[in-house]
């Protein structure tokens, strides 16, 4: 059965968190954070299936440093407790195997973030789930700035700070899968909308109260 999540967070130093170390845990590896003249190392912990940035097609050569992108997404940002990076958390559908789920994850972020001009840094993780299967998700992290000659542009991305917004990627995402799925010829479906939306659709199409629930795990 497919599995829908997709949640949006923030990264900020106002919660004490550093958009450098979190790239490095995402990504299993190590990085210099320049502002906290710290090296975060996390090359111990595994099960990195992808680590990749998409970039507009634009964009200067560095944003494909992630040492050197997150960095300077950091030092673009004033505030002590500033908002220095986004993170979008998706399941991915086990139904697709590793290739269409990379290719899922990369089709998502250029039609909705690099489009915008905004850099986005992929980490697939596939760890094992309860059920002795993998449980396969992605972190994409973006920069809160788009990309705007050359350098990160004076004025934020603000699409992902409001329930719009967040409704709207949370159903471009469903309807991505959907499609991925739908490619490799599977019967399986998702729907972003909660339990309660999809019982009342339901019941409202049927005109019939005894509509069974909608068959999905959030």
């Amino acid at each position: 059965m497919a599995i829908y999540r997709c949640e949006i967070k923030n990264i900020s130093r106002g919660q004490g968190r550093s958009c450098v170390a979190a790239a490095a845990y995402r990504h299993r590896t190590s990085l210099h954070d320049q502002r906290q003249e710290l090296d975060h190392a996390y090359t111990h912990k595994g099960d990195v299936e992808l680590s990749e940035i998409v970039a507009p097609e634009t964009a200067p050569e560095w944003v494909h440093d992630r040492e050197r992108l997150w960095n300077a997404a950091d030092a673009a940002e004033k505030r002590k407790d500033a908002r220095t990076a986004k993170e979008v958390l998706v399941a991915l559908p086990r139904e697709l195997n590793t290739a269409e789920q990379a290719g899922l994850v990369r089709e998502f972020a250029r039609a909705e973030f690099t489009s915008k001009g905004l850099v986005a840094d992929i980490a697939i993780h596939a760890p094992k789930a309860q059920d002795g299967e993998t449980q396969p998700h992605a972190h994409i992290m973006l920069t809160t700035r788009p990309l705007e000659n050359g350098s990160f542009a004076k004025g934020k991305d603000y699409s992902l700070d409001k329930p719009p917004g967040i409704e709207a990627i949370r159903e471009q995402w469903a309807t991505h899968c959907n499609r991925a799925l739908e490619r490799v010829r599977s019967p399986e479906r998702v729907d972003h909308r909660s339990l309660a939306d999809q019982r009342q659709a339901a019941l409202a199409a049927a005109e019939n109260p005894a509509q069974p629930e909608p068959d999905r795990i959030r």
